[in-house]
C-alpha cells in the first residue's frame, strides 16, 4: 500500500528529448521569437493600457511595466534554463514532473489548462469587442444577442466563437502553415503598434505628466498585477520544443528576446499614452 501511495511522487527522468521527436521540426530561434511576441502581445496592451493609466497609475504606468517585466524575467530565464535543459514539449507540466514528482505535475498541469482556457477566453472576446466596433463604424451592427454572453442576458458571443474555431482549424492544418500565419499577423501587428507609437511620439506632452504618480506607489504597485496578464504567453516558447530545429540554444533566445521586445514596446505604448 505504501509503495502505490508513493507512485504519486514518482519523478520522470531527465532523458534527452531532443531527438526523440516525432514532430516535424522547422521552427527556428526567429520563428520562436515571433511565437513569443505574439502570444504576449494581445488585446492586454490595448485595453488595458488605457485603463490602468486612467484609473491606478498616470504616467507612472512605465514604472508598473518595469516592475512587471522584470518579475516575468526571472520566470523567463528560469523558463529557457529548464528548456534548454530538461526538453520535452510540456512546459512546466514535464519540469514538475522531472523536479518534484507526478502530484505536483498534475497540479501544474491542470493550472495550465485553466490558464491558457481562461486567457485565450478573455482574449478572443477583447478581439470580439474590436471586431464588433468596427463592423459599427462601418454601418454594421450585429444583434446584442450574438456579441454578449449568457450572463448579460445573450445568445452567445458569436465573433468570439468563430476566432476560437479558426484559430482551432489553423493549428489543424500543421505547423508550418500556422508558423507562417503566425509570423504574418505579427509582423502586422508590430507594424501597427509602430505606427501608432511613431505618430503618438510627436504629440506627447511632457506637461501631461504632471502629476507623475497621482496615485502614489499604492497604485503604482496595484497595477502591476494587473498588468502582469499582458506579459502571459511567453511560457507558450516552450512548448514548442519538440518543434524547434534546435531547441537548447534556439529556445532560450526565443522566450527572452520576445520578452524584451514586448517589454520595451509596453514601455513606449505607455509613454505615448
Amino acid at each position: 500500500m505504501k509503495a502505490k501511495n508513493m507512485q504519486i511522487f514518482k519523478k520522470k527522468p531527465i532523458d534527452n528529448h531532443f531527438h526523440t521527436s516525432e514532430l516535424l521540426r522547422c521552427l527556428g530561434a526567429f520563428d520562436l521569437t515571433l511565437l513569443g511576441i505574439g502570444a504576449i502581445v494581445g488585446a492586454g496592451i490595448f485595453v488595458l493600457t488605457g485603463v490602468v493609466a486612467a484609473t491606478q497609475t498616470g504616467p507612472a504606468i512605465i514604472l508598473s511595466f518595469i516592475i512587471a517585466g522584470c518579475a516575468c524575467a526571472f520566470t523567463a530565464l528560469s523558463y529557457a534554463e529548464l528548456a534548454a535543459t530538461v526538453g520535452g514539449s510540456g512546459s512546466a507540466y514535464g519540469y514538475a514532473y522531472a523536479g518534484f514528482g507526478e502530484l505536483v505535475a498534475w497540479i501544474i498541469g491542470w493550472v495550465l489548462l485553466l490558464e491558457y482556457g481562461i486567457g485565450s477566453s478573455v482574449v478572443a472576446i477583447g478581439w470580439s469587442g474590436y471586431f464588433n466596433n468596427a463592423l459599427t463604424s462601418i454601418g454594421l451592427h450585429l444583434p446584442e444577442y450574438l456579441t454578449h454572453n449568457l450572463v448579460d442576458g445573450s445568445w452567445i458571443n458569436l465573433p468570439a466563437v468563430i476566432i476560437v474555431f479558426l484559430i482551432t482549424t489553423l493549428l489543424c492544418l500543421g505547423i508550418k502553415f500556422s508558423k507562417n500565419a503566425n509570423n504574418i499577423m505579427v509582423i502586422v501587428k508590430l507594424i501597427a503598434i509602430s505606427i501608432f507609437i511613431g505618430v503618438a511620439v510627436f504629440n506627447v506632452n511632457p506637461i501631461n505628466w504632471q502629476p507623475f504618480m497621482p496615485f502614489g506607489w499604492t497604485g503604482v504597485m496595484h497595477s502591476v498585477a494587473l498588468i502582469f496578464f499582458a506579459y502571459i504567453g511567453f511560457d507558450a516558447v516552450s512548448t514548442a520544443n519538440e518543434e524547434a530545429i534546435n531547441p537548447q540554444r534556439d529556445l532560450p533566445i526565443g522566450i527572452l528576446v520576445s520578452l524584451f521586445i514586448c517589454t520595451l514596446l509596453y514601455m513606449l505604448v505607455g509613454m505615448s499614452s
